[in-house]
């Protein structure tokens, strides 16, 4: 079968009904399109672990803040669309506002603890948003293999912890973060970036990097290895969000030393435009 594009819940299970009946598996990318190189890394690995791909196309309007940029945040479902036919996609899910939020819709989901800090805490309500769009698009979907990166390592946790809060007959796969040559994280945002901003946000994975070779080298003081990464970002004009680090599985800011695996996570501001990273420290070499 050629790829499919479906706007419908209905239409989207009668097309993975259609595969599923000769015997196929699903393997699913949701997005909020944009797509790019790091995305297409996500089908690839989606197709290797399942018999078909859908890939959702869905800008979800409960993650984002009052003063967020949902207005202006990239689309181009005809270019999305190209790039999953190119990566031998079966079904693309492009619906509407209200087909995945009907008049009256009264639900989210919530996790707790876990969003409470890092993106959490500068972002409010913005993990509601991503829990209860994921959970829709895994009710309308049915079994799967579900993938991930990991750029958005928070995210990542958050819906692997209400995917088996929920008994939801998916499996999370978070895949390693796609960068550029230069190390940047791959990020629809990127988009924004004009060319200095771009050059300033090179900051972000080096204070990563810096980090990690302290790391391996046997620090872990938290003020030690987060230190260096405040100054290169400051010194590259960026704005802060947050340098932090955390305990990877539960996402608890670390105090005084780290453990034997730490999640050093990024947020910060090129000009306008809100950047994150990260790398697991005794996991992760880093970028």
């Amino acid at each position: 079968m050629s790829l499919e594009v479906v706007h419908t819940v209905s239409e989207l299970r009668r097309a993975i009904g259609e595969r599923a009946r000769e015997g196929g598996t699903l393997g699913f990318v949701p997005t909020m399109g944009a797509l790019h190189e790091g995305h297409r890394v996500l089908m690839r690995e989606a197709k290797r672990r399942a018999s078909f791909t859908l890939v959702s196309i869905f800008v979800n309007p409960t993650q984002f803040g009052p003063k967020e940029d949902l207005s202006r945040y990239p689309r181009d479902l005809e270019g999305d669309v190209a790039k999953c036919a190119a990566e031998d996609v079966a079904i693309v899910f492009a619906p509407s506002v209200a087909e995945m939020y009907p008049d009256g819709e009264r639900t989210r989901v919530h996790v707790s603890g876990l969003t409470e800090h890092l993106c959490g805490a500068s972002r409010p309500g913005h993990f509601d948003g991503v829990a209860t769009v994921v959970t829709k698009l895994f009710a309308a979907s049915g079994p799967c293999v579900a993938v991930f990166g990991r750029k958005d390592y928070q995210q990542l946790q958050v819906i692997k912890r209400f995917t088996r809060d929920l008994l939801l007959p998916v499996e999370i796969l978070g895949v390693p973060t796609v960068r550029e040559a230069d190390g940047l994280a791959l990020s629809s945002r990127n988009a924004y970036l004009s060319p200095e901003d771009r050059r300033r946000a090179l900051s972000i994975p080096r204070a990563l990097a810096a980090a990690a070779r302290a790391f391996a080298a046997g620090e872990r003081s938290t003020v030690a290895l987060k230190a260096p990464a405040v100054q290169a970002l400051t010194d590259a004009g960026l704005r802060i969000d947050y340098v932090a680090l955390a305990d990877p599985d539960d996402l608890v800011p670390l105090d005084d030393r780290t453990k034997e695996r730490a999640l050093l996570a990024i947020a910060a501001f090129a000009g306008t435009t809100r950047l994150i990273d990260n790398v697991v420290l005794g996991e992760e070499t880093g970028p």
